[in-house]
């Protein structure tokens, strides 16, 4: 157990390092191993890959499998079957837009991987607490109140840090980054979909290079 919650720190960590997870949608396994190549090389070795299409589960095993020291997750996780089929492909972490009990509860008793469940009430980042959770996802971020929403649910619940998602871009990543109860930020503006599907592999590698070199401006 004691091994474990170290693993965890770790990849809390890796969190903290990376400061944004490229939240990625494909429709098609062929693109993984090329996506994860740009991401790797602009400087972000990380990705959430959405259960929003067929090939999620595919495309994390060939990203995990060609780069293992990518951290590679599985994000709109909805069941717990899709949660057993992320961690067969690899996935290190799962990401659930709600704070559903049954998943949480399942991934807690797994004891492999990082759950962060979407947390946008204080009844919900309390729900997390009571199961020892550190880290929380906060979706959607900007409809739900920004970084405004954050601190006051973090004023409360000291030790909770959480990661914002949805709406977040180049143009208020500082806001957010800057509160240091914010572990990382989701987003998918270095990744869209549009990119991805015309094989943009080089732009969507100056995007992840730019976001990468904003966070450490912010940071530094």
């Amino acid at each position: 157990m004691k091994g474990e919650k170290i693993r965890m720190k770790d990849l809390a960590e890796r969190f903290h390092e990376v400061g944004v997870v490229p939240v990625v949608v494909l429709e098609d396994a062929k693109d993984a191993v090329p996506l994860a190549q740009a991401l790797v090389e602009g400087g972000l070795p990380c990705a959430e890959v959405t259960f929003r299409t067929a090939a999620a589960e595919e495309s994390i095993r060939l990203m995990a499998e060609k780069f293992p020291e990518m951290l590679v997750g599985a994000g709109t996780v909805l069941t717990t079957e899709q949660v057993d089929a992320a961690v067969k492909a690899g996935a290190k972490f799962i990401v659930s837009p709600g704070f559903d009990p049954e998943i949480v509860d399942y991934c807690l008793e797994k004891k492999r991987f990082l759950i962060l469940p979407g947390c946008i009430s204080p009844s919900e980042v309390a729900q997390a607490v009571k199961r020892g959770l550190k880290t929380v996802k906060f979706f959607p971020a900007e409809q739900a109140g920004g970084v405004a929403m954050i601190k006051a649910m973090a004023a409360p619940y000291t030790g909770i840090k959480f990661m914002p998602t949805g709406g977040i871009n180049a143009k208020n990543l500082e806001d957010y980054l800057s509160f240091d109860k914010i572990i990382c930020c989701g987003g998918s503006w270095m990744v869209k979909g549009d990119l991805v599907k015309a094989g943009a592999f080089d732009k969507i590698k100056e995007l992840t290079a730019e976001a990468r070199n904003l966070v450490e401006s912010i940071r530094k």
